[in-house]
């Protein structure tokens, strides 16, 4: 035990009854003060030796000088430099550690490397890079050198989705493509569920966005095997899970979708707006190319979120000027949505007989946020005019909601829409918006 003028060696507690955390260091001379100067040595005998008292002689002890009242030597603290730049020293240690850099130069510097060595050890920014740098950089590239080619307006979100499902999947091992996936749409009147594994999503994909291929004329990525007669993309994709090879590796389906994916977006970049109003046929309907661009769009995203769900992963909505021209189709397919609901006995039926270009009843359908805007929705007959002065209800959502109501992941039901009006259009709205789903 040292007296009170001395430091006896170990480390400085955390708190009064708390074992110490550094292990102490072994106590030196140096670390009590300077060392004398060594004795002169003997002069050696004439006879080639030393004078025989200078043998007998035992050496000097060394003076050993009192380190000053209180404070840990130089040595302790050095050792707890590490642990103060990590914030991992107690606060006696801290104030011990802060005190002695102002008076210790090269312990200053030391403390300076190690705290902006531990800045590096944790950057405040995620590693993940932001989904939207690929069109950052491809606009910053293109104001300063228009494309040759440019890709059509109305094929760029398709185009966008596309790469970002992409990336998503060159981030997956095997095991994280055999994951479950649940698969969710809305028909008639109820939800309807289907799980398959990533892979078996990605063939779903590549098998719709075939209905685009053949329409330009592009190979069917089914072959041989395509069903004849209606090309229903639910017979198709059941059609592609059939005839997948079950010993094939699931990360097979990645290449085939993305170079179609990409001979899409090159076909219709070269053919310009010549394709733009193409028939594709879509089961008992049809739609114009640039139309199908966007619904191949909106499946793409909203397929990729079932996927990043399935494999907890975090992943974002697309651009606002993207995501607005995916509402817009919606919104643009909800007459006729509408009037097959009618015909099938899941609406009410119009209240005004109206003739074609005539403005009928109309709700007015405004979506918030991002990619948002105002639609004027006719009741009464696909081909009416929607005009606000004819407006008898009126439902709000957010866009995400709408998105997700379209897509058949909520029932109209669960959408906590703003309503006001008429109850009946309100529900034959929201339940004609949850049809337009599909596998």
């Amino acid at each position: 035990m040292n007296g009170p003028d001395e430091w006896d060696g170990r480390e400085l507690p955390s708190s009064p009854g708390e074992r110490p955390r550094i292990p102490s260091p072994r106590t030196a001379a140096e670390d009590h003060g300077p060392l004398p100067d060594a004795p002169p040595a003997p002069a050696p005998d004439p006879d080639g030796g030393f004078p025989p008292e200078a043998a007998a002689e035992p050496p000097a002890a060394p003076v050993i000088l009192p380190a000053p009242a209180g404070a840990p030597p130089h040595r302790v603290l050095k050792s707890l430099l590490g642990a103060w730049a990590l914030s991992a020293c107690s606060a006696q240690e801290t104030a011990a550690v802060e005190a002695h850099l102002t008076d210790c130069a090269s312990c200053a510097d030391e403390a300076l490397r190690l705290r902006e060595a531990v800045g590096l050890l944790h950057p405040a920014d995620s590693l993940d890079l932001d989904p939207l740098l690929r069109s950052r950089v491809l606009e910053g590239c293109l104001g300063r050198r228009p494309a040759r080619i440019p890709v059509p307006e109305w094929a760029t979100p398709y185009d966008a989705e596309a790469a970002k499902l992409d990336a998503l999947l060159r981030d997956m091992g095997e095991a994280e493509w055999r994951a479950p996936v649940r698969l969710r749409w809305f028909e008639g009147e109820r939800p309807v569920e289907r799980e398959t594994t990533v892979g078996g999503v990605m063939g779903h994909l590549m098998a719709v966005d075939g209905l685009v291929a053949t329409a330009l004329g592009l190979t069917d990525p089914l072959g041989t095997a395509a069903p004849p007669g209606t090309p229903d993309p639910l017979v198709r994709t059941e059609t592609f899970w059939r005839a997948a090879d079950e010993e094939q590796s699931p990360l097979a389906t990645h290449a085939p979708w993305r170079d179609q994916s990409s001979a899409l977006i090159r076909q219709v970049s070269f053919a310009g707006t010549r394709v733009a109003e193409l028939a594709v046929r879509y089961g008992d309907f049809r739609l114009p190319l640039r139309d199908a661009f966007l619904d191949r769009a909106f499946e793409c995203w909203v397929h990729a979120g079932d996927i990043a769900e399935a494999v907890d992963y975090p992943y974002e909505p697309p651009a606002a000027s993207h995501l607005h021209q995916l509402v817009d189709l919606a919104a643009r397919l909800l007459p006729s949505a509408l009037a097959g609901r009618r015909r099938a006995g899941l609406a009410a039926p119009p209240k005004r007989l109206v003739e074609a270009g005539a403005p009928g009843r109309t709700l007015h359908l405004e979506v918030e946020g991002n990619g948002g805007g105002h639609w004027y929705i006719p009741l009464d007959s696909p081909a009416a005019l929607g005009a606000p002065e004819h407006t008898v209800a009126h439902i709000a959502l957010d866009s995400a909601e709408f998105c997700q109501l379209a897509a058949g992941h909520i029932s109209p039901e669960e959408a906590a829409a703003g309503q006001l009006g008429e109850r009946d259009a309100i529900r034959d709205v929201l339940f004609a918006t949850a049809s337009l789903s599909r596998l």
